[in-house]
């Protein structure tokens, strides 16, 4: 039987309101949606993020939750593999699934290695992706702040590269985004602050859900979670067009 087909969908943050058309019909066109469970103590009791924002549009009884120990390094290898294992179980007998992920799902997502353990158990899959809204765009937009404009160039950092890579960062690229710094944020600020690029800074986490914050990154004063996002904005003098040339 001729291998069925797997499809990474974005879902975006955490709005419900940023899945896009395309997502949806994915997402109900597939014979199973398998959605990321990230905390244990709610595999039982309760839907994780990507599950209560696909949950409107699929049947409850198509929906299956992948536990996942993010902060566990030991454990993803063996994530990935029952992953792998419950999706090629789906794609093997010609059939789709779909994997929901939080953002986009070829940037820094699960799905990427998901997606690499189901193509060695089943040769010949076919792997697709639908684009989701990010954290900086969603971010950007809430805060009200310009991402890049003219010939501004953007650098992307996940802080858990190195915290040496910011003030690299810094130096070379207009705007920069961090993300996954929560747990050391006054690091990231003690070094805007160094560069005299922290006033401008805005900080975000849990975007889209009903406890989200959004503010100036200075004004925060304890750290956050791991899923977190800071946009350091390019400077720029209020010259309509100015970074045009």
């Amino acid at each position: 039987m001729t291998p069925g087909l797997l499809i990474g969908v974005g879902v975006g943050p955490g709005d419900p309101e940023h899945i896009t058309l395309k997502a949806i019909n994915a997402l109900k066109s597939a014979d199973r949606v398998f959605v990321p469970q990230t905390d244990a103590s709610r595999a039982a009791t309760g839907p994780g993020r990507a599950e209560r924002i696909v949950g409107p549009h699929v049947d409850p009884a198509r929906i299956e939750r992948l536990l996942f120990a993010m902060a566990d390094e030991q454990a993803r290898g063996g994530n990935w593999d029952r992953a792998g294992e419950a999706i090629a179980a789906i794609v093997r007998d010609g059939a789709t699934a779909a994997f929901a992920t939080i953002g986009d799902p070829n940037v820094y997502s699960t799905f990427t290695y998901v997606a690499h353990t189901v193509r060695e158990l089943v040769p010949g899959v076919r792997v697709q992706t639908v684009p989701g809204i990010m954290a900086m765009q969603d971010l950007a937009a809430r805060s009200g702040t310009v991402l890049v404009e003219g010939n501004e160039t953007l650098t992307l950092l996940p802080y858990t590269a190195g915290h040496e890579k910011l003030p690299e960062a810094i130096a070379h690229a207009d705007t920069v985004v961090v993300y996954k710094g929560g747990r050391h944020l006054q690091r990231i600020q003690a070094t805007l602050a160094d560069h005299d690029r922290l006033d401008d800074a805005v900080y975000g986490e849990q975007l889209g859900l009903d406890h989200q914050e959004v503010d100036a990154a200075s004004a925060r004063e304890t750290r956050g979670p791991y899923m977190s996002t800071v946009i350091v904005p390019a400077r720029r003098e209020g010259v309509r067009g100015g970074k045009l040339t």
